[in-house]
């Protein structure tokens, strides 16, 4: 059964539980982007830009209303977690939220290395970083 599978808690009570979190530890320029797919929050904390991608039922139905509230939910011990994690000296910031850095082109860390580890291990090889050094004509 997934986590607060049964959770009455509205959908803007967690969205405001997860904002007030994110204040408590300091983070600046908290934002709250919701459509019917999805929901993302982005937050800066640690000089870094963090965004959670939250997908979400479209269906207006109650099965789908419960799921939404509890990947909500979810998302806040997630988020808790992480920064209990950091808090503890367990992990570092980065270590914890790196999947989550949001990189100048606006992409996540997962969204560059995601592919490239599946690759890894299916046993493809990975592009070099760098082309190879040209060779020099005499």
């Amino acid at each position: 059964m997934p986590y607060a599978a049964r959770t009455d808690v509205p959908i803007a009570r967690t969205s405001l539980e997860i904002s007030s979190l994110l204040d408590k530890h300091k983070a600046s320029s908290v934002a709250t982007f919701r459509s019917a797919a999805g929901a993302s929050i982005v937050f800066e904390m640690n000089d870094r830009r963090i965004r959670f991608d939250l997908p979400l039922e479209i269906s207006s139905d109650k099965r789908a209303d419960q799921i939404n509230r509890s990947r909500w939910r979810a998302l806040l011990l997630c988020i808790k977690a992480k920064l209990e994690s950091v808090e503890s000296g367990i992990e570092t910031f980065e270590e914890s939220f790196l999947a989550h850095v949001v990189m100048p082109d606006g992409k996540s860390v997962h969204e560059h290395v995601g592919p490239g580890i599946a690759s890894a291990y299916r046993g493809e090889p990975l592009r070099p970083l760098l082309s190879p050094p040209k060779a020099r004509s005499s």
